[in-house]
């Protein structure tokens, strides 16, 4: 087992910060300060009666995610503790893929992911993009108005996703529906992880009975042989991983655009690329806010706080964005290494450059339908759902010249 360092006082246990609470999702920067003053590793609740401990700090983040001797993805004995319809269940619970397992099992799940997406060309993930984002512009475009979030991000995500996973784009509300349900982490929680259950057993039913050219006949015909239960698992963890953050990346980076008449009138005239919106929001406004849960093999001293076994240790990726945006002004700076939302370590995310390729290539496609988008709501009126893991807005509405099929404006 490693040491880590200790403050010359060990932080004791306090009150712990509801991370559940209506209030965190509308003001999580008040949680994040009292997280943060408790130390490198803070004390919350991610569910009434469900503590977890919360690391703030970049450097505690960094020994954590780069030691996978001492920390454990394995939540079963944690999950032993808690009551079945705790609303956190559906995103914590032990699944066998990647995300939940350590040591040979984990490199196994994770080379077949890498090996499946990388048979997805970026030209073709590409033109998947612009398909999904012409199919629902041409849906709203008419109106003149639209909710960015409600119809755009989340549904283009579903639509995205669910082809490259391979069902038709009838399947896809299903899928967003569901998703959502389940992040939110409240009374439908379990509601939505049953039916995301339902969507993907009957994906992978679907292709086992005949292939596709799509990622999960990939992953069934992967040399490394997953049995159908190992792939269904690969799947449900990489489509809710792939559509939830990427949905709320778009959505955050078209508040900050649209939110700023500079910003946006820089970015239609080309000056200004897609892709500094979206590294401001990966930076300082991380769509999977907490997240990359670990357990300690054994209680231990970490930081200054005595980690018991079998309690959850949550990295804060939203805490350190927000104080590296208090530290630089919301501007990025030459020396932040404070973006930390692909993680770090053995588990970090190993499909970024698919999301990034996603996230700007939806963006640049809307505002070239759409070029003179404008907000109907301030930004810091806007208001974002509530749950302990995620930064998501509920609605970010829009208005804008209507545009018909025939009438792309811009478009390319």
């Amino acid at each position: 087992m490693n040491s880590y360092p200790a403050p010359a006082a060990a932080f004791s246990l306090s009150a712990p910060v509801r991370l559940w609470e209506e209030g965190f999702a509308a003001d999580p920067h008040s949680y994040y300060a009292t997280l943060k003053a408790q130390g490198p590793v803070g004390w919350a609740e991610l569910a009434p009666g469900v503590p977890a401990y919360v690391v703030t700090d970049r450097r505690a983040a960094l020994d954590l995610l780069h030691d996978a001797e001492t920390w454990s993805h394995d939540p079963r004995p944690w999950e032993a503790t808690v009551s079945e319809d705790s609303p956190i269940l559906g995103m914590m619970r032990w699944r066998p893929n990647s995300l939940f397992a350590d040591g040979d099992a984990h490199i196994r799940y994770r080379r077949t992911l890498i090996d499946a997406f990388d048979l997805v060309e970026s030209h073709d993930l590409r033109e998947r993009v612009h398909r999904a984002v012409d199919i629902l512009v041409t849906r709203f475009g008419p109106r003149g108005s639209a909710d960015l979030v409600v119809d755009f991000a989340r549904p283009l995500m579903a639509l995205i996703f669910n082809n490259l996973f391979g069902l038709p784009d009838s399947e896809s509300g299903r899928l967003n529906d569901a998703l959502g349900q389940m992040m939110e982490g409240g009374e439908q929680s379990a509601q939505g992880e049953m039916e995301y259950g339902r969507y993907v057993l009957e994906l992978v039913g679907a292709k086992s009975a005949e292939r596709g050219d799509d990622l999960t006949s990939w992953l069934l015909d992967h040399p490394l042989e997953l049995t159908p239960e190992e792939v269904t698992w690969q799947v449900f963890l990489t489509l809710g991983a792939g559509h939830e953050p990427t949905a709320n990346l778009v959505s955050n980076a078209l508040s900050r655009i649209l939110g700023n008449p500079a910003y946006y009138s820089t970015l239609t005239s080309g000056s200004r690329p897609v892709m500094d919106a979206v590294v401001e929001v990966l930076r300082y406004e991380t769509p999977l806010s907490n997240y990359g849960i670990h357990f300690a093999r054994e209680s231990l001293s970490f930081h200054g706080v005595w980690v018991q076994a079998a309690i959850p240790v949550v990295i804060s990726y939203g805490a350190m964005a927000h104080f590296a945006e208090k530290d630089f002004g919301g501007a990025h700076h030459p020396h932040d290494a404070s973006h930390m939302s692909w993680s770090a370590g053995p588990h970090s995310c190993p499909v970024k450059q698919h999301t990034l390729l996603i996230a700007t290539e939806a963006i640049e496609r809307l505002t070239q339908w759409l070029p003179d988008l404008e907000p109907l709501t301030p930004r810091e009126r806007l208001s974002w759902r509530p749950g302990p893991f995620h930064r998501s807005l509920t609605a970010l509405p829009v208005r804008f010249t209507p545009r018909t099929p025939d009438q792309p404006g811009d478009r390319a």
